[in-house]
């Protein structure tokens, strides 16, 4: 019977096996030859294509991990070329830019014309104007008139009144920088409101091409606070495509540009000024990839394979963000108080100050905790702004902190009382006479004061040009220029945003600026920080604080550290370089007192500021009031504490008139830090005094 049971058993399971083998069999033939057109058909007309993943920007972040610019989500007014009719276009951008005037939104036009007739260039750089007439195939000297009517001929705009011309033109003519094309769609607006979508969107059938995407923006919450030194983020114009170091072919049929090491699209976002551009390297990620099958009707029929974009790391600078909006409000309360101020700064002694600058650092690892400028702009809108700003007086977008060239007037004396001390032409307590009159082979130099018998230190505190004439006489212009540039003057001081490096006279430069000898006369003039001699704040902060180091001098960088996106991994943390070092403790020393002596001393020239009771912290400074072509100028420089310094300054003031008129802002400078700082400190005591 058990036997029986299991043979049914057998038969039945073979049974089902064939009944399964069968409709396998039948639905391969089926496959195969009822349907085997029709798959082959679809499998003809799929094909495979390629997305894009756009990679995160990295964000950036102060010293303490405040952000400064983060990523945010924004509405983009896109064009296709694809869905473009050629000859519409001009019309189809008339009624788009309708559209955009009732919804009280902006678009882009970097065409450097004015916005109506009769036009002119507008007050813009000058590479921009050569970017217009290169695209028009016109010469250098081309004028307004010739651009118009290359404009007009080359974008079939000769029918249309000049309102309509200069709207169409200023967008056809960015279409071209950015290499419109079928592969590459051109970004019309950015970052529009939400309420202007729907009124896009209802007027699509008249705007063929045109659409609203959601692309990352840079969302800039710094507002004003370190607007040069952040820096801006740009499109990739046609010039930088055609200046690549090379083109790399893509899967499917696109390519790169290989700019600065760094591989781009035609699409891409590249830093372009300030730490953007500096650490562009860290912020720029790598997109991800996506290929896709797609049917005759752009259905996704499968995703073959996928590489996930790599977002850019996030940049901590070394500003600390807090002691930078002091920086910037200290240095405006200071110009707009002078400008007000007929009765301390009557007409012609101060009232005039108009624009300047103010660099902090840290004395022990050359860092920049601030660079302030006065007029700035707000970051946040500078693209809305660019036109205005470019017309407001004293330039708010010039970046004087790092770009400034300055004559320093005094406040170059420590070089020569350094190297004259080192150099061993006059003692640390010798004295040179001052009576106001420097007479050298008849040619006669003058004192501010007759200050009477003066060494090193008291020299510096009174700031006497009659004891400086002396010494540099002693030194000669070679040993000067020498000194000068062992404290980074005029040389490299290694920042990786741009700055200015500066001049020192020297014989070579005046025979270049003037094709004449170098005189004795000369000499004595240079010594005091007057002829040829220019030079930025941030150089000036970076020599102040190799002064505050005793003559080692570090790298100056605005990078504190790199880390993932996520802050999940370091990349990088700054390590202090020692890049010039002068050994002249006793000099130093000697330079140390005098610059204490003119910030505390009885009769120093900034005592009216950290004289004894007035600071609790004890501070070394010099001033300066350089000759200008107009009114002078007014530069500082300080650091503190006197004893184990810990952050040097630099404020220069057009027009100021008086070294002195920097220090308050100096000193505003020194309490938000120490304030800051307090905490790691036992007190403010510590610091001690240097000079009974």
């Amino acid at each position: 019977m058990k036997e029986k049971i299991l043979r049914n058993r057998s038969v039945l399971l073979s049974m089902a096996l064939i009944g399964v083998l069968m409709v396998y069999l039948l639905r391969l033939m089926q496959l195969q030859i009822v349907d085997g057109a029709e798959l082959e058909k679809k499998l003809n007309d799929s094909y495979p294509s390629y997305q894009i993943i756009k990679a995160t920007r990295g964000e950036i972040f102060d010293r303490n991990g405040r952000p400064l610019v983060t990523n945010t989500i924004g509405l983009d007014v896109v064009i296709d070329r694809a869905y473009v009719v050629p000859k519409e276009i001009n019309q189809m951008l008339l009624r788009l830019i309708q559209v955009m005037e009732q919804a009280d939104e902006d678009w882009v036009d970097r065409l450097p014309l004015t916005d109506h007739a009769p036009f002119q260039f507008r007050q813009t750089s000058e590479q921009a104007e050569a970017a217009l007439k290169n695209i028009l195939a016109l010469q250098p000297y081309a004028t307004a008139e010739d651009c118009v009517y290359a404009l007009r001929e080359k974008y079939d705009l000769e029918e249309m009144n000049d309102n309509d011309f200069r709207k169409v033109a200023g967008v056809r003519y960015e279409m071209d920088r950015q290499g419109f094309d079928m592969t590459t769609p051109y970004t019309f607006a950015s970052n529009i409101k939400i309420e202007t979508v729907p009124k896009i969107k209802e007027r699509g059938f008249e705007l063929p091409g045109v659409d609203v995407v959601e692309t990352p923006q840079r969302q800039y919450v710094s507002g004003t606070i370190g607007a040069h030194m952040i820096g801006t983020t740009g499109i990739l114009y046609k010039e930088d495509w055609d200046a690549a170091e090379e083109k790399i072919p893509q899967e499917g049929g696109t390519y790169t540009a290989v700019i600065n090491g760094l591989e781009y699209k035609m699409t891409d976002i590249i830093g372009r000024s300030g730490a953007e551009r500096a650490f562009e390297r860290y912020l720029k990620g790598t997109d991800g990839r996506r290929q896709i099958l797609q049917d005759s009707k752009g259905r996704v029929l499968e995703v073959i394979n996928e590489q996930e974009q790599v977002p850019g790391k996030s940049v901590m600078l070394t500003i600390d963000s807090r002691i930078q909006k002091v920086a910037q409000d200290a240095l405006e309360k200071k110009i707009v108080s002078m400008q007000n101020d007929l009765v301390n700064y009557p007409i012609g002694k101060g009232h005039e100050a108009c624009a300047g600058a103010a660099v902090a650092i840290h004395v022990p690892t050359g860092e920049v905790l601030a660079a302030a400028n006065y007029p700035t702009y707000d970051l946040s809108t500078y693209l809305k702004d660019y036109e205005s700003l470019l017309k407001t007086p004293h330039e708010p977008l010039n970046d004087r902190a790092l770009n400034g060239a300055y004559t320093p007037g005094s406040i170059f004396k420590p070089v020569v009382a350094l190297a004259g001390l080192t150099e061993g032409v006059i003692a640390r307590d010798e004295s040179v006479f001052c009576g106001m009159v420097y007479d050298l082979s008849g040619w006669k130099r003058y004192c501010l004061s007759a200050h009477g018998n003066q060494n090193a230190m008291q020299a510096l505190a009174h700031s006497c040009n009659i004891y400086f004439y002396e010494v540099g006489r002693r030194l000669g212009i070679d040993r000067i220029y020498q000194y000068a540039t062992d404290l980074g003057l005029g040389t490299d001081i290694g920042a990786e945003l741009p700055y200015y490096r500066g001049r020192i006279s020297n014989r070579e430069l005046k025979m270049a600026l003037r094709d004449e000898p170098w005189q004795q006369g000369d000499t004595i003039q240079a010594a005091i920080g007057q002829l040829d001699t220019l030079l930025s704040p941030i150089s000036l902060a970076s020599y102040c604080a190799a002064l505050a180091n005793d003559g080692t001098r570090n790298r100056i960088t605005f990078l504190k550290s790199v880390r993932s996106y996520t802050f999940d991994e370091t990349v990088y943390e700054h390590e202090p370089e020692v890049i010039g070092k002068i050994d002249s403790p006793a000099a130093f020393a000697a330079v140390r007192e005098g610059m204490y002596m003119a910030a505390q001393g009885a009769s120093g020239t900034a005592r009216g500021t950290f004289g004894k009771g007035l600071y609790e912290v004890d501070v070394c400074a010099k001033t300066g009031t350089p000759e200008t072509s107009q009114y002078p100028n007014s530069t500082f420089i300080a650091y503190a504490p006197a004893v184990n310094p810990e952050i040097a300054v630099c404020v220069i003031i057009e027009k100021g008139w008086h070294g002195y008129t920097g220090a308050p802002v100096a000193k505003e400078i020194f309490e938000a830090y120490f304030d800051a700082n307090r905490a790691t400190s036992d007190s403010l005591l510590s610091y001690g005094v240097l000079v009974p």
